[in-house]
């Protein structure tokens, strides 16, 4: 058997990969820290098995960022099916295919145009939301009745592209934690049609775009005010607790301290500084 070889050290490195159809998130990462030889990774923002697009990866000490990241608003292409009924909502779990009239373009762009701004919807139960410990798609998977509590989403934009019957394709722009699979079933409400998606494709997160894989300096994506830091440099960089003195801005909040060598993440709160991360490497 051939023996892996993985990097002994966690390399710090982020990119955005393109995640193929019919991969889960989890199994894709898999192939990708083999790619780089490095067992230390993270991703952000799980795509379907059945979507495609945009997954943001980060190695080594890059992985404890993400939730420092400016990730929305997220874009999405998607093409509804008309006449088919699916219960995940995807062409994963479908049931039923009929031929379906034919509904009027300019009815679609209406539609897509009054679905934005803020929005009630009740997830897929082929989700990944949790419910008493578990994901609901698991539930659902086992045949367990599944109910979700209602939820918000933000619809920023939408674009019509096409409507080749029976397909239906848009642009969308979103807030984190939007079911486009949800968003696609309240337009054909709207419709008075039964449908599901047979193509989605995550386009961005944010400023994240897939660049064939091209290494990405995080300091340009952390949505934290940088704070000048007047101390001495191995304080940070052993974890020192330091004075608020030092610091420009004393006012509370999350801040980002950049070095020659590596940056840091504080938080002031009360006039007390705690670090969020002492010490990470540049790029």
């Amino acid at each position: 058997m051939q023996k892996r070889f993985y990097n002994k050290e966690s390399i710090n490195k982020l990119i955005v990969v393109k995640k193929p159809i019919f991969f889960s998130s989890n199994f894709y990462l898999t192939r990708i820290k083999k790619k780089y030889k490095n067992k230390k990774a993270g991703f952000s923002g799980t795509l379907d098995p059945f979507a495609k697009g945009c997954l943001i990866v980060a190695f080594g000490q890059y992985s404890k960022l993400f939730k420092y990241f400016s990730k929305t608003p997220k874009t999405y292409k998607a093409v509804i099916w008309l006449g088919v009924q699916s219960e995940s909502l995807d062409i994963e779990q479908i049931i039923d295919i009929q031929l379906a009239n034919r509904v009027d373009e300019e009815l679609i762009k209406e539609q897509l145009n009054l679905l934005k701004g803020d929005i009630e919807y009740i997830p897929p139960k082929f989700s990944a939301k949790k419910i008493n410990g578990k994901r609901a798609y698991e539930l659902a998977r086992n045949g367990q009745e599944v109910e979700l509590n209602k939820s918000t989403m933000h619809i920023y934009d939408t674009k019509f592209i096409s409507y080749r019957h029976p397909f239906i394709t848009f642009e969308t722009s979103v807030s984190e934690g939007t079911y486009i699979r949800s968003y696609a079933q309240l337009l054909l409400e709207k419709l008075d049609r039964v449908g599901t998606l047979s193509y989605l494709e995550r386009l961005n997160e944010g400023k994240f775009f897939f660049d064939n894989e091209k290494d990405l300096d995080p300091l340009d994506y952390i949505d934290l005010p940088i704070n000048k830091y007047f101390g001495i440099t191995d304080w940070l960089d052993t974890g020192k607790k330091i004075s608020i003195d030092y610091l420009e801005n004393k006012e509370d909040g999350k801040y980002l301290i950049i070095l020659e060598k590596f940056f840091s993440i504080i938080q002031i709160e009360n006039g007390d500084v705690t670090y969020l991360l002492n010490k990470v490497n540049k790029l």
